[in-house]
């Protein structure tokens, strides 16, 4: 296991961030965002510069983003979408591609759950046909109930990748996993090879070692479901508007590299404007948290094996 990060927490240009994850140690970056943000050229030559690969890239699904939305041009447009980020993930040298199927913050249905689930089956087939040309592995990533309707728990991701393909894989996310699961330590072993991609955040989703998770446990149970990719950070600081702060300073006034829909989306995530101070001191200690975590639980960081495709075995 490889320690990586998220770049959606925090708009930022991108060479500030890999420049930060260089500075701490990571090995990979997930990247996160519009695909035509980014000239993927540069992107390279900021990663080859400071020695950090692209893991790949994962799905930002804001409004209007749906693979279960009633109106066939929405769904259309979110297929496009998700093929263009395939196409990140390969130009950038990456391995995986996140999907959250719905869009992020809807809750109530559009339609019946058979065909809610016969539309994800259908739009996520296109785009695993896409991915598979390209080299990309996809990775189904369910997310708590009070942020969507559809793909909650690990044992439905594992009914959806296998009905997408045998290579189809899933993601979890140690936040998500703790609201939901009833065993969340029992639900990453078990979700064993189909599980190609790890997102880091403590139970209340901050920077780990800032809640209660024990990591230790957490980095034995991915050993032993066979789990060896990255452990990607996806921390969400919120901000305290009360005389209780316990980080005074941490918050920042403005961001120039910040447009309204991106600060609607951290701010909808419960975060807002942060220090680079502040946000860099979260970065260092869930790194740190998560590599005292390895040595306790005996097992090694590893780097990025050399032009390995990630290709889940189906097992189930």
């Amino acid at each position: 296991m490889f320690l990586g990060m998220m770049n959606w927490m925090r708009a930022e240009t991108i060479e500030t961030t890999i420049r930060r994850l260089a500075h701490y140690g990571f090995e990979c970056l997930e990247i996160a965002g519009e695909p035509e943000q980014y000239d993927t050229k540069e992107v390279r030559r900021l990663l080859d510069e400071n020695g950090v690969k692209c893991w790949g890239a994962a799905t930002l699904m804001t409004p209007g983003r749906d693979l279960i939305h009633a109106d066939p041009k929405v769904r259309e447009s979110t297929i496009k979408f998700i093929k263009r980020l395939v196409t990140l993930a390969k130009e950038l040298d990456g391995r995986i591609l996140t999907i959250v199927p719905s869009q992020v913050g809807k809750v109530t249905p559009m339609a019946s759950p058979e065909e809610e689930w016969r539309l994800a089956v259908e739009s996520l087939k296109e785009i695993y046909t896409f991915s598979e040309a390209a080299g990309i592995t996809l990775a189904l990533e369910p997310i708590n109930r009070f942020e969507t309707n559809f793909i909650n728990r690990a044992d439905q991701a594992l009914c959806l990748a296998q009905a997408v393909g045998p290579n189809c894989g899933i993601a979890l996310d140690a936040f998500h996993i703790n609201i939901e699961e009833v065993d969340l330590y029992k639900s990453v072993t078990l979700a064993g090879k189909k599980l190609v991609d790890f997102h880091v955040a403590d139970n209340n989703r901050w920077a780990a070692g800032q809640g209660d998770y024990n990591w230790p446990k957490l980095i034995r149970a991915l050993d032993a479901g066979g789990y060896k990719y990255a452990l990607t950070m996806e921390f969400v600081a919120p901000v305290d508007r009360t005389p209780r702060d316990p980080y005074p300073g941490s918050q920042a006034t403005s961001n120039p590299n910040l447009t309204p829909e991106q600060l609607k989306f951290i701010q909808d995530h419960g975060s807002g404007l942060l220090t680079e101070e502040f946000y860099s001191g979260l970065v260092a200690q869930s790194a740190n948290t998560i590599r005292k975590a390895m040595k306790r639980a005996a097992v090694a960081e590893t780097r990025i094996p050399k032009k390995a495709r990630v290709s889940p075995k189906n097992v189930l």
